[in-house]
């Protein structure tokens, strides 16, 4: 029966209008299978990369700067060549992203939790609740995102100079989650615009006249009804909080050396990059541009599918 519900659901999804709009898209559909290639290779390091880069027993210096495979002195065990430290870049390349998306993905998730929440609890009671978290976004958004996430993140690290990499990755998450660019903000605007419609709306006076809470009323009523701009944003704001951690982690303050991200790669090969090895740096900013478009191009089908007048 179970089985069944889920064939059921796949079903109606792959012929539903979102389902069409997807088959009959080849830029969708491209898309989807790079970030389906990217996310599976990254969550799949461990099983998929031919070496263990960052495992110091198996590194041997006599294999640094080897440049790829197809280039004369390259080796085909080190397909993408090695770095200064004789790490296969490939399979960097696929720890890295693990580090990189999960970063991304978690500093969304606290971005939508904090967001959709004060703009639920902005646009449905209004009044100077409504006009001080209002104010709260403007102020933040004064600021370029990423000199706010570079405060969070050099604050912290001032403070906790011997911090454990679970507290680091947790700093690193909020100062992305915070910042105003691609934060929480954002989704609190987009959540209140929505919330002022709705609570307008005939189900909700409804649910006021038969007594039910306010609370329930933007959980049960509203919150559903608005879910879609949220998805969107959260789809296309993924590649922004992937691009931010590289950014943070290119300038030192983002993931740790002994757990690299894409940024610090990018930044460790920077390093090398006008002495002749570019591959160092060139393939993880290939890997990161290839995530970023990937998924920004989801969100521009997701955000096109979902609206009504473009079907």
């Amino acid at each position: 029966m179970e089985l069944a519900g889920k064939q059921s659901w796949f079903h109606r999804t792959w012929h539903s209008d979102i389902g069409h709009s997807f088959r009959t898209s080849p830029v969708a559909i491209g898309a989807a299978v790079v970030a389906f290639i990217c996310v599976f290779c990254a969550v799949f390091a461990n099983v998929v990369a031919p070496h263990q880069p960052f495992d110091l027993g198996t590194l041997q210096l006599t294999d640094s700067m080897l440049p790829p495979a197809w280039v004369e002195g390259g080796s085909r065990k080190f397909v993408l060549g090695t770095d200064d430290q004789g790490r296969d870049i490939l399979s960097a390349l696929m720890y890295g992203a693990r580090i990189s998306l999960l970063v991304g993905f978690a500093s969304v998730i606290l971005s939508v939790a904090i967001g959709v929440t004060l703009g639920l609890i902005a646009g449905f009671v209004g009044g100077r609740t409504d006009a001080f978290i209002m104010r709260v976004c403007d102020v933040i958004l004064s600021f370029p995102a990423i000199l706010v996430a570079l405060l969070i993140a050099g604050v912290s690290r001032a403070m906790f100079p011997n911090a454990s990499e679970i507290v680091v990755f947790g700093v690193l998450i909020l100062s992305i989650s915070l910042a105003g660019g691609g934060g929480w903000v954002q989704y609190a605007r987009t959540v209140r615009g929505s919330t002022l419609v709705e609570r307008s709306r005939e189900y909700v006076q409804a649910a006021r006249v038969t007594g039910v809470t306010p609370l329930r009323i933007m959980r049960k009523h509203v919150l559903p009804n608005i879910l879609g701009p949220v998805m969107v944003l959260a789809t296309i704001q993924v590649a922004t909080a992937i691009i931010a951690e590289a950014t943070l982690s290119f300038l030192g303050v983002g993931a740790p050396p002994n757990s690299p991200s894409l940024g610090t790669l990018i930044q460790v090969g920077n390093k090398f990059l006008f002495s002749g090895n570019w591959w160092i740096t060139v393939f993880p900013g290939l890997m990161l541009v290839m995530i970023a478009v990937s998924v920004n191009l989801l969100g521009d089908w997701l955000r096109d599918a979902l609206n009504p007048k473009l079907r």
